[in-house]
């Protein structure tokens, strides 16, 4: 129960306009990873970018078991196999970022596409999580069971050869 796991992996696309650039980053994420995803809206009016309250601005995907895993891996090799221990907050979940899609290996230009950058949000926990969010009788964790930056910085490295400075 104490070895740490991968819960899931996000990936999001953030456009910053709608119409036409936000379903070309849904066509890119369904391409990236084999799943539909969904649209995100925006929450505040913000004029200066023309942005409108509930307007699609952007594209996520949830990924788990094995899928989060296999991408991973072939993020990790896109991402240049390092990252920092900044990015790695003190529950173990870390977030990195990609410039330009192509980076990621196997994937081919698309002109119909375009170019487009991501954010991976990864959350990792253990067994018994499951505890502290479900909806009825929950409860709090132990303080030994909590997953630290660290435990999960020493997880990632091993399980996936990532170097972290």
């Amino acid at each position: 129960m104490m070895t740490p796991k991968i819960e899931k992996v996000v990936v999001n696309i953030g456009v910053g306009e709608s119409g036409e650039q936000v379903e070309k980053a849904v066509k890119l994420l369904e391409i990236l990873t084999g799943k539909k995803p969904v649209k995100t809206s925006s929450v505040k009016r913000i004029p200066a970018w023309g942005v409108r309250p509930k307007q699609f601005i952007g594209a996520k995907v949830t990924l788990r078991l094995a899928d989060a895993e296999e991408f991973l891996k072939r993020v990790f090799v896109a991402a240049g196999g390092k990252l920092n221990k900044k990015q790695f907050d003190r529950f173990g979940n870390f977030s990195f970022g990609l410039k330009e899609y192509l980076d990621i290996p196997g994937v081919r230009y698309d002109p119909s596409i375009g170019m487009f950058g991501m954010d991976i949000n990864v959350s990792v926990g253990r067994a018994g999580y499951r505890v502290k969010r479900r909806r009825l009788k929950r409860s709090k964790l132990g303080t030994q069971h909590i997953l630290t930056r660290d435990e999960s910085v020493k997880f990632v490295s091993q399980k996936f050869g990532i170097k972290v400075i």
